[in-house]
């Protein structure tokens, strides 16, 4: 299994750092992803992460594209590569994550969320249209699972596993970092 997560300028550090981590405790191999050329990325508290790779430069078969939420999220739908990216992602059935603001300003506007459930950041949630927003930490709609904000990072993460991985492999990562809010994975 293979995830890219995306990274721009202004991500939240919590959301992207988190499923990294704990993607790679579920075996899962991950690629960080920047829009920058450098491939540097200054998160939202100044904390900068070089990338595996630019944007750009993705190649190959991945099953998973997870998006960070943060103040610099709307600069990634300004990208014509993560556009197709995620679109692509879409087509062909594999899982796209997003949490915080990205549900509402990457997902929407890209039309990925049209009919299906999700959560997103408070406050938010009106700038989606056709789509069915919920009050839940994470929400999963067939290859689509949302989140709401840095405090809900752990349990979208192993959202995220146990759709990779299945749910006894989220309930090992679970276990082994002493998540104690396990009904996310039921």
């Amino acid at each position: 299994m293979k995830a890219i997560v995306l990274l721009t300028d202004g991500f939240e550090e919590v959301e992207a750092v988190t499923p990294i981590d704990y993607l790679q405790r579920a075996g899962v191999e991950v690629c960080t992803a920047a829009l920058n050329h450098d491939r540097r990325a200054t998160g939202s508290h100044n904390v900068t992460v070089t990338a595996d790779k630019n944007v750009a430069e993705l190649e190959g078969d991945w099953d998973a594209v997870l998006v960070p939420g943060g103040p610099g999220a709307g600069d990634l739908v300004k990208s014509d590569a993560v556009c197709a990216l995620l679109r692509k992602t879409v087509v062909e059935e594999k899982l796209v994550a997003a949490i915080c603001a990205s549900p509402a300003v990457v997902l929407a506007p890209l039309g990925l969320l049209k009919g299906k459930r999700f959560t997103c950041f408070p406050g938010m949630e009106g700038m989606v249209k056709d789509a069915f927003w919920q009050e839940q930490d994470v929400v999963v709609d067939g290859d689509i699972i949302t989140s709401r904000a840095a405090g809900t990072a752990a349990a979208w993460a192993l959202a995220v596993i146990a759709y990779l991985k299945g749910t006894s492999t989220a309930n090992q990562v679970a276990e082994n970092i002493l998540f104690t809010q396990r009904t996310v994975l039921v």
